[in-house]
């Protein structure tokens, strides 16, 4: 008996598939699929999640100095007048930085590997569009909510069989 469910698909496919839908599992919350990829899709988010939960707070904060140009009111930089050229006025500010420490790093790296990158786009608009990384995501608001939990953070809940092919459909949610 094989480790793993094959899905009816090659293993390049397989993988690409399971990877789109934890994508879509650990960003939205929830999504619906057929009971046999469910299945499979539990196995690798809870991996993810049990890996962001070791590793959420092993990290380091440090203050770092950086150079900012000043803005006005609209959001345009500043400018003032030197050897008769235009440049713009720049302050130091100082921030606090988290430092992620070597094993973090590494479960970082491995989360990197399953997740496709996200992009946002809540008007529509090409201007608007932001980058979601979802390693912070599963850091700093997934971790936090299961790090009392010894595992079983997904939930598989049956909607009933689909219309065209009457594949059992169902809901694959974070708890």
């Amino acid at each position: 008996m094989a480790g793993y469910r094959k899905l009816g698909r090659t293993s390049s496919q397989r993988k690409a598939l399971l990877r789109s839908q934890v994508t879509g599992l650990i960003n939205n919350g929830k999504i619906v699929t057929t009971e046999a990829r469910a299945k499979e899709l539990r196995r690798m988010a809870e991996k993810l999640i049990t890996l962001a939960v070791k590793e959420k707070d092993n990290y380091e904060t440090i203050t770092v100095k950086s150079k900012v140009a000043r803005k006005d009111a609209d959001g345009k930089r500043v400018k003032e007048v030197v050897d008769g050229k235009k440049v713009p006025v720049i302050d130091e500010v100082e921030k606090q930085v988290k430092k992620d420490n070597v094993t973090r790093h590494n479960a970082r790296m491995q989360m990197r590997k399953v997740l496709y990158d996200v992009t946002e786009n809540p008007d529509g608009k090409r201007k608007n569009i932001k980058k979601v990384d979802l390693t912070d995501k599963l850091f700093d608001e997934i971790a936090p909510k299961y790090a009392d939990r010894k595992g079983g953070y997904t939930r598989i809940v049956k909607i009933g069989p689909r219309r065209g092919d009457a594949a059992m459909e169902v809901l694959i949610e974070l708890v």
